[in-house]
């Protein structure tokens, strides 16, 4: 038995009210979150330093211990980002975004379409890429609730991100055709390595 198999609608914490559509679902790529949210590159570098490091001082010993900690960090990196890219599902209705998230505590994060300020779709490659929201009014959401599923080091203020998504750029549009009918919305300028979502101005990921 799963642990979403008492969901009324797949990602939904309730059955929708009546007009509401689903417009897209979509969960992050494993693969492309350890890269992009937890840096597993950059883990790996530093542990192959330190493994050359060991050698170089003649220290195999270090070289060793080095090699098992990185091992079983990156072991770790990789076994967390794929319990996120099986337990989360994203959901665009016409009305909302709705993030399923949650490894170990489970929890449905809902955030109307009306309540966005801007958002920013930064590609990853492959078609992958992440949309970092920014909010209006005071801040709601716990940063570690969200975690990793929030803008980096954005405590104080946290801003939710839908990470590592397939097909970004269509998810993109989509998420900008539904804001759009609910509120208006002013063209913005891009950021450097980012894209603005279409429409949607301010944050950057």
């Amino acid at each position: 038995m799963s642990e979403y198999e008492h969901e009324p609608v797949r990602g939904l914490p309730g059955h929708l009210p009546p007009g509401e559509h689903i417009l897209w679902q979509g969960a992050p790529d494993w693969k492309q979150l350890a890269m992009s949210a937890l840096h597993v590159r950059l883990t790996a570098l530093y542990f192959v330093a330190l493994v050359v490091w060991a050698i170089v001082g003649g220290d195999a010993s270090m070289a060793g211990v080095a090699l098992v900690a990185g091992s079983a960090v990156l072991g770790l990196f990789a076994l967390f980002a794929w319990g996120v890219g099986r337990t989360t599902l994203y959901t665009l209705t016409d009305r909302r975004l709705v993030l399923r998230i949650g490894v170990a505590l489970n929890a449905c994060v809902n955030l109307p379409l009306r309540e966005i300020d801007s958002a920013q779709l930064k590609m990853l490659g492959g078609g992958h890429g992440s949309v970092v929201l920014s909010l209006k009014g005071a801040p709601q959401l716990g940063y570690w609730m969200l975690w990793p599923h929030a803008r980096s080091l954005r405590v104080i203020r946290p801003q939710p991100m839908l990470r590592a998504i397939p097909d970004a750029a269509g998810f993109a549009r989509l998420l900008f055709t539904a804001t759009q009918k609910v509120q208006p919305i002013a063209a913005g300028g891009s950021q450097e390595q980012s894209r603005p979502v279409r429409g949607l101005t301010g944050a950057h990921a």
